[in-house]
């Protein structure tokens, strides 16, 4: 059911499409045909305002529509393969170039956070913003004691509008599961509480603070990877204060250039990074668009924007380790086998057939740099064979997918050469290696040795209880089996009695009726 703010939502997006020209859009949907005659309600559909480029408009169209859609074009932003190159370039703005929130708005947030006046609180504070992006907005500070910082400040209200989306979302999920074929396999309502949970997450600076805090201590003298200090005591729930880096985008490529950044070494890096905080640290930044990622020469990279971070259950972190390792030595039944004992396909899906099909998807892939491999085509077969083999979608994985292809896709910016299979591969290898080593078992069986100790007293007497509550669930056992042969014996006897009741009745009856 669509209640009547989700209803007004619906409005709204039909609304803006047709206000910056894009009503053909409007036109296409079939879900709700009848919003489509709003259009004609609105001056801009009349006037067509189409004088500037369709990426322009896409690109206002997104902004107007809030947080939700800023962050879809953003994801796209990364997808040059996927994209019209002037739909592509455009959403690039959509990293750190959204319209921002006046200065005095940023002031107010941050004075009501700290609980102190600006001039207190900063020795200078630049109310023009460094950046400004769907969530937030950046602007530079320096503290008393001369620290170059950047204060990252929420967006006012943005609260309502997001709920409003997740709640159309959800909508739209329970309509998918009601009446699309596929939804069972795609499980949309778990599809979107995690994008939910992701979303919401960033709206607590405090929490954002925290992942930088770990990822920081993750990548300690780290050559591949810095992250910046966070400064705890300007940080709160709408404000966050942290230290100021100097870097060149990631996506800025003529820049690097004039740097002398050694590409191939940054793209390789970029995939080690990747995937030691998966395997390694199971904490791993998940927005690492080009707006969140810069680089120092020759080969360093500098994050910033820890508001979405995934992890992984060890189950999950073990079988995807498996699958990687065997997709790249082009073991495919092991995958099939992986996919089926995981439950990500049904048990009943025969291995030959699933093997087959998943060979003939990834096989010509392979030995190709990033440059001669078509995306779009390889995720149009990939989801052709997701359907034919009931393939469930692992909502827990979308984070992962996600940086996955944005890891891809920055590759494909920096080296278009890398050979992503070879440069993952020797990773995986070394980290099966060192976590299956009998000097790594030993280690885990050394850290629980403390928490064996604590409790070590206690043993005897946990002993003793274990032993008495077995003597006692055994006495009530025996207690039990002898009222159930006492009340059996009972039941036999008064089958006797009944038995021999019915027969002298009957004898009774019979004499009678020769007696008569």
């Amino acid at each position: 059911m669509f209640y009547p703010k989700i209803l007004f939502r619906l409005i709204h997006i039909s609304w803006v499409l047709v206000a910056h020209g894009l009503d053909e859009i409007v036109f296409k949907t079939n879900l709700f045909p009848s919003l489509r005659y709003f259009a004609f309600f609105s001056p801009s559909y009349w006037l067509k305002p189409k004088m500037e480029p369709r990426a322009v408009r896409i690109r206002k169209a997104l902004e107007d529509l809030g947080p939700i859609y800023v962050k879809f074009g953003q994801a796209l932003s990364t997808r040059k393969d996927l994209l019209p190159e002037d739909i592509a370039d455009e959403l690039v703005k959509l990293q750190d170039r959204v319209p921002p929130f006046a200065k005095e708005t940023a002031q107010t947030i941050i004075e009501n956070e700290l609980g102190m006046t600006i001039d207190k609180a900063f020795a200078n504070f630049e109310g023009e913003p460094l950046a400004s992006a769907s969530v937030a907005q950046v602007h530079a500070a320096e503290l008393h004691d001369g620290r170059q910082v950047v204060v990252k400040v929420l967006r006012p209200d943005i609260e309502e509008g997001i709920y409003s989306d997740i709640g159309l979302l959800y909508e739209l999920a329970r309509i998918a599961e009601k009446f699309w074929p596929d939804a069972r396999r795609l499980r949309p309502m778990q599809v979107v509480a995690e994008f939910e949970k992701t979303t919401l997450d960033e709206l607590d600076l405090l929490r954002e603070a925290a992942n930088a805090a770990k990822l920081r201590r993750n990548f300690e003298n780290s050559d591949t990877l810095y992250i910046p200090e966070i400064y705890w005591d300007y940080t709160r729930r709408k404000v966050m204060v942290m230290e100021r880096i100097y870097g060149t985008p990631v996506g800025e490529i003529k820049q690097l250039k004039a740097n002398k950044v050694d590409f191939k070494l940054l793209a390789e890096r970029g995939v080690e990074i990747f995937f030691t905080q998966v395997f390694r640290d199971n904490f791993f930044h998940a927005d690492m668009h080009p707006g969140n990622i810069f680089v120092q020469a020759p080969a360093k990279y500098i994050a910033v924007d820890f508001g979405i971070i995934g992890s992984l259950s060890l189950t999950d972190q073990h079988y995807l380790a498996e699958n990687f390792l065997a997709f790249f030595n082009r073991d495919y039944r092991k995958v099939a086998q992986m996919h089926v004992e995981s439950g990500w396909v049904p048990s009943e899906t025969r291995i030959e057939e699933f093997e087959s099909a998943i060979r003939s998807v990834c096989e010509p892939i392979f030995e190709k740099p990033l440059k001669d491999i078509s995306f779009g085509q390889l995720l149009l077969r990939l989801f052709q064979t997701a359907r034919r083999f009931d393939m469930q979608i692992q909502p827990q994985l979308v984070l992962l997918q996600k940086t996955l292809l944005n890891i891809e896709g920055l590759g494909r910016q920096l080296y278009p050469d890398l050979d992503l299979w070879q440069t993952a591969k020797p990773f995986l290898e070394k980290w099966f290696k060192e976590r299956m080593s009998p000097k790594t078992k030993i280690d885990e069986i050394l850290k629980q040795i403390p928490q064996v100790a604590e409790h070590f007293p206690e043993i005897p007497i946990l002993l003793f209880k274990s032993l008495e509550s077995a003597a006692s669930a055994q006495s009530r056992s025996d207690n039990q089996q002898k009222e159930i042969a006492l009340l059996r014996e009972q039941m036999e006897i008064q089958h006797r009695n009944t038995l021999w009741s019915i027969y002298i009745g009957a004898l009774i009856i019979a004499a009678a009726v020769l007696l008569r």
